[in-house]
């Protein structure tokens, strides 16, 4: 049987991935606008990446794990695990990203890249997140 309290983080968790996807798409699509030179997709996809990576640790620490740092250092010790742990996830989504940038040759194309490369790698990244970044932090 499903636990409301599951079905409620369920859908919260949700909604803070689809706001970080539209954070990152927005920081990549207005960092291509900005920039139309060599290598500004690379770019564009690490400054989304970054921007997007901050956001979802806030959202995330605060309305998915309720996590509350001692002090700055033990916040920066625990995004550092964080983002560490997002590695793996980011390469899933560069992958969908560039892979879709290559097969449409277009912004949308690449964008849907992105969104579907986010879900996936966001559903992988909750349970390291859960099992290893914030559970290691309280402990």
């Amino acid at each position: 049987m499903i636990d409301i309290f599951d079905m409620k983080l369920a859908r919260t968790y949700l909604l803070l991935a689809i706001l970080a996807t539209l954070f990152n798409i927005a920081v990549q699509d207005l960092s291509t606008r900005v920039y139309a030179g060599p290598y500004d997709l690379a770019l564009a996809a690490v400054a989304g990446t970054a921007a997007g990576l901050v956001f979802k640790y806030v959202l995330d620490k605060r309305y998915i794990f309720r996590f509350k740092a001692d002090n700055l250092g033990h916040d920066s010790r625990v995004f550092v695990l964080y983002a560490t742990a997002g590695l793996v996830t980011t390469a899933v989504f560069w992958g969908f990203e560039f892979g879709f940038n290559y097969v449409f040759d277009s912004r949308e194309g690449r964008y849907l890249g992105a969104a579907l490369g986010l879900a996936i790698g966001y559903l992988c990244k909750y349970q390291l997140d859960k099992r290893y970044v914030f559970r290691a932090a309280a402990a």
